[in-house]
């Protein structure tokens, strides 16, 4: 097969109807049961991360001078260290609810997906 007749089965698949397989539905109901997770996980993370750093930035008189700032860094700081310290809790508490909200659906499909 020339390069040629390659791209053009490549486009003629790429306009051809999917059939959706088992394997599919089992792909696309995990990811509907993680993503949220790790969305929530990531964003969490990140700001948590950025207060965290704040803090540090005054308190280290990056950012400002005076004992003032200093004393509002060393709180913002510890307000981001504890956001930090619960975001994996809290990551794997909404990944175990969705879990179980799905398990049923997952364990059917997989089942049916392995007995084939």
């Amino acid at each position: 097969m020339s390069e040629k007749e390659f791209i053009v089965k490549q486009i003629k698949e790429g306009y051809e109807p999917k059939e959706t397989t088992k394997y599919d539905e089992l792909i696309k109901l995990n990811r509907k049961v993680e993503l949220p997770a790790y969305i929530f996980a990531y964003t969490f993370g990140v700001i948590a991360s950025l207060i965290l750093g704040i803090g540090m930035c005054l308190a280290m008189q990056v950012i400002g001078t005076g004992t003032p700032l200093m004393v509002l860094g060393i709180i913002v700081g510890i307000i981001g260290i504890a956001l930090v310290s619960v975001n994996y809790p809290i990551f794997r508490s909404i990944m175990a609810s969705r879990k179980k909200k799905y398990a049923d659906k997952v364990i059917a499909l997989s089942n049916e997906f392995l007995n084939n």
